[in-house]
């Protein structure tokens, strides 16, 4: 599986991708495969806080409906419209096209509680990611 290095990841799979204090959000390889086929999104709300670990989106397939966790805290700058048409980009990309949504992050080095790639691929190979 692909865990790209630039990146974080949370324990509930979700991914950031940090530039200061801006950070593009999605759901892990790993993750659109347990979800399965994404039939729809519901996008965060631009401008809503949110709090680190707290629900932001809601990812559907056709198994069931998952909450998107914050990875860090912050205020939603951006979401990705693609997914309103074609929601399907999760699953196709989930590491580009099937991004969810951009956080203006209150504390960038927050980022430092977040796994690199290599500690969760291992987090993935323990089996705690279940």
């Amino acid at each position: 599986m692909n865990f790209p290095e630039n990146l974080r990841y949370t324990r509930t799979h979700e991914w950031i991708a940090l530039t200061g204090n801006k950070g593009k959000v999605g759901v892990t390889e790993y993750a659109q495969k347990e979800i399965s086929d994404v039939v729809f999104v519901e996008l965060a709300r631009k401008g809503h806080a949110v709090a680190q670990g707290k629900a932001a989106s809601v990812v559907e397939s056709v198994k069931a409906a998952f909450d998107i966790y914050a990875p860090l805290a912050g205020v939603i700058s951006d979401f990705n419209q693609a997914l309103e048409s074609n929601p399907g980009l999760v699953n196709q990309d989930p590491y580009g096209a099937g991004w969810l949504f951009e956080l203006e992050v209150t504390d960038p080095s927050a980022l430092n509680t977040l796994m690199t790639a290599a500690q969760y691929a291992e987090f993935i190979q323990s089996g705690a990611g279940h």
